[in-house]
């Protein structure tokens, strides 16, 4: 498939470019109960460290292990406990299941809803513009569209996003998650006038800026880290975002281990003091306790990074 071009001088709506904090759900005791008064903490230090917005049940938020009843509560908190505009995440892959997520996720924020994420639930572009045509008949909202095949087990093309994209106005972001992110950015970049954001943890950041992305959405235990280096990107290009970002690469990269990396992650904000206990819920697999002495090492260089950064900027 030709990629489609970008339409010229287009008025469309773009999500704002920065860091949007992928937000986990912390659970606590052996009960793994999700613990609200966490999770109120840990967004609002997004907010004091300067993130553009927060993305709530994502794929980190494990909002596929919670209950109805849990996601409202997840939303409501965070509604109550910053004043950042949110970014909702879709679970279901079905048009119906996802337009009732969607309805819970307006009723439970509001207006504090600057869109919701919804992953490209097919191969065939015709599948997924009315798939998102549906969604936004039924619920008026704004859609970030997630090619993440990790998760969703479906792989698109990039020509097919770009596609959707084109066809469908109330898009106004497109989160790059299928490897090698850069090449699908630039591409991507070229080919539409709406956002394009990395995820996968941080590891591809430097290399998605240069290729066009507008910031990162993902999960990272020093979020500061991110923001910093896209920071850096915009006032003073790459090599400034490179100085901010390679002390924390070995803590990214040790993050993002296949299959554990969600656990290894809420383990990382644990030890930092941002949520209370790192339990996952199945079938998620818990932390490796034989990676801990690693953990302590990358830790340890993120901590001195970030006490180093801060003591420069007070001189």
């Amino acid at each position: 498939m030709p990629q489609s071009p970008a339409p010229k001088n287009s008025l469309r709506t773009s999500l704002p470019g920065g860091v949007w904090g992928v937000v986990a759900t912390p659970f606590q005791g052996s009960t793994l109960d999700v613990d609200l008064d966490s999770l109120a903490e840990l967004v609002e230090h997004y907010q004091a460290i300067g993130a553009t917005g927060l993305t709530v049940l994502g794929v980190f938020g494990e909002a596929a292990a919670l209950t109805p009843e849990e996601r409202r509560d997840v939303l409501e908190t965070v509604v109550e406990s910053t004043s950042l505009p949110l970014v909702v995440g879709v679970t279901a892959l079905a048009t119906r299941p996802a337009i009732e997520e969607i309805l819970a996720a307006q009723d439970a924020a509001g207006n504090r809803l600057a869109a919701v994420m919804v992953q490209a639930n097919a191969a065939r572009p015709e599948t997924v513009i009315a798939h998102l045509d549906a969604i936004h008949r039924a619920t008026g909202a704004r859609v970030v569209l997630q090619d993440y095949p990790l998760a969703s087990g479906v792989s698109i093309s990039t020509a097919a996003l770009a596609a959707v994209v084109n066809a469908c106005s109330y898009v106004i972001a497109v989160k790059a998650e299928a490897p090698p992110t850069s090449v699908a950015i630039a591409e991507l970049s070229a080919a539409v006038e709406v956002s394009i954001f990395g995820g996968l943890g941080g590891q591809g950041l430097l290399d998605e800026v240069l290729s066009g992305a507008a910031g990162a959405m993902t999960g990272f235990s020093y979020p500061e880290a991110l923001i910093a280096c896209v920071r850096a990107w915009q006032a003073d290009g790459y090599e400034a975002a490179r100085r901010e970002l390679l002390p924390y690469l070995p803590l990214i990269n040790f993050e993002q281990q296949a299959k554990v990396a969600l656990a290894i992650r809420k383990e990382c904000f644990r030890e930092r003091g941002l949520i209370k206990d790192s339990g996952v819920r199945a079938p998620a697999a818990g932390f490796p306790e034989v990676l801990r002495e690693s953990m302590q090492v990358h830790l340890e260089e993120a901590a001195a990074a970030l006490g180093s950064r801060a003591t420069v900027g007070s001189i």
